[in-house]
């Protein structure tokens, strides 16, 4: 048997040329080439008359060839037309730079022909055509064909040649790592069957069968890892709070009533607290919902009930932000509020560590300085993380390991929708904050096309200035890059003073800068000295300014529509009508189509399902800096089905082998491990 771990240049009939092109792909080993699956299948057993040709559809024709003909239309270009018939009418393919084509094909052959068909009045053509003569097994019609991601320089016929050179080899077979009794449990196929048909299906059914085993699988790692990584399913002993009596009281102080979805998360969270079993909750709440004042009184209650928490956010200005806003809340009922962040002096750090220590202060609020070794709680009862997913698992874990066994609260303003939090939080439980509170207006969103832009600055943003409101004008995603969008930011900065804002106070904000500059900054624009804010998507997670009325964000097309969304939400928190403009510079179809879902929903939770639809999970959640396995095949809408019998079976394996150290789960930790290569690193083979 062929070792599937050997570089892919080394395999017979690749070498190094074919192996510099598969490298590209992130196809290194053959297991690699083996498991780089087709992103779709298109079905070319629809053969069909020329008369039946519908106009846009894709299809296969048998036809008769008439005449052959190259021409080059310009310097550079050729173009072969061949005229086809068959008895039901005549048809054209055309075929750009591909001369080859007249010496392959003469009047009379009898061809297969797939393409995508285009009628204009009497005349039918096929473009974009796979051709090839009559023979009683056809390579590229009639039949599933699978449709490989592909780059620059590698075509989609390469991938199918090498892919079936090396599974005609007789020595390769993928070895099985599931368990015989999951295979038997859930009538799954063996990988080795799987992985022969997905890539060269022998028929339709084939095909599904080997498409059920692969979800199942990519379902059941991604989950079974989440549950190690996290160590989801421990039931650990933890504190035994009880609702004190004062927190009624806390709740009466409050100049607002909570909303029935902060009622519902707040009684939800209690009774997490009043369990023996560590908490180990998300709330998740849409962009100023309101999950703050839930955080705070559940840090009340565990103060009240004699222990101390800690809440951890990403930025000092936002740990400055909740610090302001629990001391004029919890300071009147005599718990004692302290803030830690990098910008204090070592005096100031030393008599907070100090302090701390000796539990002469309840609630320690911070950013990353909480998790440093020199910080030490009396006795840590809960810890809350703001913005989770700011904050590596490591970070968060760090933070809890400061106590013992305290009760675990992540809240995030990024509306994830319940399917993908299903996945990526398997082991937390989820409380949704899906109401705002009464009075919030929704913010008016109108997408325009950059010709309008001039428009946009030279009335609306004069026109909020000119009240005495401020504006953010969000810098374009250049790419993963914070220097690119640094200088992107800086340039913009320049001609906004150049052409349009000579006279008003314009602020940069970008990710190069040092984080006390970023909260400098922000200080400003919070005390009314800056205008016009530009920033690049570092105000995604920030603080609040009730004074901005106008979001201007460049360029939206390359925004995902959460993040659009996330960045929207830095506007409409005050009582003052508030405005979001998106410039786009794309005129597709789907750049149309996601500008409106902006246009007409304020609800995060919708767009964010739209977001997931469009983008896919890899994409949307950004799983591959999360380290993550990517799912290739798996589709979270599409095999909901699968995704819940996975889930269940992974629960039943690590509530019957936590480590997986049984031998029949042995190889599945395997492949595990190597899927999650980039975050389980703490899991060992032992």
């Amino acid at each position: 048997m062929i070792d599937l771990e050997k570089d892919i240049q080394y395999v017979k009939g690749i070498g190094p040329k074919k192996a510099y092109k598969l490298n590209k792909l992130g196809i290194f080993t053959l297991k690699d080439l083996l498991f780089y699956f087709p992103r779709q299948f298109e079905d070319r057993n629809n053969l069909k008359k020329i008369a039946q040709l519908q106009n846009d559809e894709k299809a296969t024709i048998k036809a008769i060839i008439v005449s052959v003909n190259t021409t080059s239309p310009k310097k550079g270009m050729t173009l072969t037309k061949i005229d086809i018939k068959d008895e039901t009418g005549y048809a054209k393919l055309a075929f750009f730079n591909q001369p080859h084509i007249k010496n392959l094909y003469k009047c009379g052959d009898t061809i297969l022909v797939f393409g995508k068909v285009k009628k204009e009045f009497k005349t039918i053509e096929l473009s974009s055509c796979e051709i090839e003569h009559l023979t009683n097994d056809p390579k590229n019609t009639c039949k599933v064909m699978p449709i490989y991601p592909l780059t620059y320089g590698v075509t989609n016929k390469e991938i199918i040649s090498i892919i079936k050179s090396v599974l005609n080899n007789e020595e390769i077979r993928i070895k099985e790592y599931l368990p015989q009794r999951i295979i038997e449990k859930y009538k799954l196929c063996s990988i080795d069957y799987a992985i022969r048909n997905i890539h060269n299906p022998t028929t339709k059914d084939a095909l599904k069968i080997a498409l059920y085993r692969i979800v199942f699988e990519e379902f059941l790692i991604l989950q079974l890892g989440l549950f190690m990584f996290k160590n989801g399913t421990t039931e650990v002993d933890g504190i035994k709070f009880n609702r004190n009596e004062k927190l009624d009281n806390i709740l009466d102080a409050l100049p607002f009533k909570l909303t029935n979805a902060q009622n519902r998360a707040l009684n939800e969270i209690i009774e997490d607290m009043e369990s023996n079993k560590v908490m180990n909750r998300l709330v998740q709440g849409d962009v100023g919902s309101g999950k703050t004042v839930v955080a705070l009184l559940a840090l009340a209650n565990c103060v009240l009930n004699g222990y101390q928490g800690a809440l951890m956010a990403p930025t000092e200005i936002l740990a400055e932000q909740h610090y302001i806003s629990l001391s004029e809340t919890l300071k009147p009922f005599g718990i004692e509020i302290e803030l830690l962040v990098g910008s204090l002096t070592k005096k100031q750090k030393e008599k907070v560590l100090e302090r701390v220590k000796n539990k002469e202060i309840d609630i320690l609020i911070g950013t990353h300085a909480l998790i440093e070794d020199k910080v030490e709680f009396n006795n840590l009862g809960i810890v809350i993380t703001d913005e989770q997913h700011r904050f590596g698992v490591r970070q968060r874990s760090k933070l809890s390991e400061k106590g013992i066994n305290p009760d675990i609260l992540v809240m995030t303003a990024t509306p994830i929708p319940r399917t993908l939090a299903l996945i990526l939080y398997g082991d937390l439980d989820i409380s949704i904050i899906d109401e705002l509170p009464p009075g919030r207006q929704p913010i008016e969103t109108l997408a325009i096309d950059k010709g309008k832009r001039d428009k946009a600055y030279n009335s609306l943003v004069r026109r909020e200035v000119e009240k005495g409101r401020q504006v953010y004008i969000v810098c374009p995603l250049v790419e993963e890059s914070e220097a690119i969008e640094a200088k992107a930011a800086t340039e913009l900065v320049e001609e906004l003073k150049l052409e349009y804002f000579s006279d008003l106070r314009v602020g940069l904000l970008h990710g190069k800068m040092k984080a006390s500059e970023k909260d400098e900054i922000m200080k400003s624009f919070k005390n009314k000295e800056i205008d016009i804010l530009v920033s690049t998507t570092v105000i995604e997670v920030g603080v609040n300014v009730p004074n901005a009325t106008l979001m201007i964000i460049e360029n939206a097309e390359r925004f995902g529509l959460a993040q659009l969304h996330q960045l929207r939400g830095r506007v409409g928190r005050g009582s003052h009508k508030s405005y979001c403009i998106l410039i786009y510079a794309s005129k597709s179809e789907v750049c149309r189509q996601r500008m409106s879902i902006m246009e007409e929903t304020n609800d995060g939770f919708k767009i964010s399902e739209k977001d997931l639809e469009i983008r896919g999970p890899g994409e949307f959640f950004g799983t591959r800096q999360h380290g993550l396995p990517e799912l290739k095949v798996a589709n979270i809408f599409k095999h909901m089905k699968i995704l819940k019998l996975a889930q269940q079976e992974a629960r039943y394996i690590i509530g019957l082998d936590y480590k997986l150290q049984n031998n029949e789960n042995k190889m599945l930790k395997r492949e595990i491990l190597t899927k999650f290569k980039h975050s389980v690193k703490e899991i060992s083979l032992n």
